[in-house]
């Protein structure tokens, strides 16, 4: 060993330099099934079920606010809103060892397109780069208040320009101990999984019982815009996979002409030295 080293601020158990690259380190992790590693997990998900108590009362608060006088009360309303019902981020909420998000506080003017009478589009760029494209319906007065911040704006202005992260959650603080934005996602994720499950896996098998919590599990990736990353090999890989399909179906059309020869008691067309199809010379061919 090196050295020892103690320092609270990291996850890792040991590194090293790579010997092929010295300028790279390698990392030892705990596994993602360890005790301590589950406990930031076990810690957000108690915090999502503490708000099951007060939602009511925050979706309350925040829909009387929709009209308040107050130009900053009103965009917290309407950023709360839309990270309840949509599962947004809100923007600028990140660990150290995570891209920068674009997100509900952080959005552009050019980003919410206002589609009368009450439908918003989005489409932006959020964590890791993840496009986000969603129409959805709203209630009126948050789309009339979407419409009034957009007013005298332009297109890379901020859309909600009396707030940013910190602002929201501090107000969300006053309405939960410890709640902050990043809390609704885990909220609203979870109790779409619970319904869902205690929904369907009644009296169904194991088989009906998987099914169940696929579809959940999926609907519950739809809310949060989980999408994997398209590969730096992904164009490489789909060429070669179209290249393959282009050969199969000229294997499968090669099958049914011997096919149809066979029918009529003629032999197969012969292929010449590069495997290519080429008519037999035999007159009866």
């Amino acid at each position: 060993w090196k050295e020892v080293k103690h320092d609270n601020t990291v996850t890792w158990l040991a590194f090293w330099n790579d010997p092929i690259n010295p300028k790279e380190f390698k990392y030892v992790f705990l596994a993602a099934s360890s005790s301590l590693k589950g406990q930031s997990d076990r810690e957000k998900y108690e915090k999502a079920r503490k708000l099951k108590d007060y939602i009511h009362s925050i979706r309350a608060a925040y829909t009387k606010d929709f009209v308040s006088r107050d130009g900053t009360r009103r965009q917290i309303a309407v950023a709360t809103y839309l990270i309840d019902k949509l599962a947004l981020r809100a923007g600028n909420e990140k660990d150290d060892d995570e891209a920068d998000t674009v997100g509900c506080c952080t959005l552009k003017v050019g980003n919410v397109e206002c589609i009368p009478p009450n439908k918003l589009k989005f489409d932006f760029l959020g964590k890791d780069s993840i496009q986000y494209v969603n129409t959805v319906e709203v209630e009126l007065p948050v789309y009339k208040a979407i419409g009034q911040f957009q007013t005298g704006k332009k297109q890379n202005d901020d859309l909600f320009d009396k707030l940013d992260t910190a602002k929201l959650n501090a107000h969300l603080k006053e309405l939960m101990p410890g709640l902050t934005a990043k809390v609704f996602r885990t909220y609203n994720a979870s109790i779409t999984l619970d319904g869902m499950l205690n929904k369907g896996t009644g009296d169904g098998d194991v088989a009906v019982k998987i099914d169940v919590y696929q579809r959940a599990n999926k609907e519950v990736a739809i809310i949060c815009n989980h999408q994997r990353t398209v590969s730096k090999t992904h164009s490489a890989q789909m060429s070669r996979l179209t290249e393959k399909i282009e050969d199969l179906k000229g294997v499968l059309k090669d099958l049914r002409v011997d096919l149809d020869r066979a029918k009529k008691g003629k032999p197969p067309l012969m292929k010449d030295s590069d495997g290519k199809r080429k008519r037999n010379l035999a007159p009866e061919a």
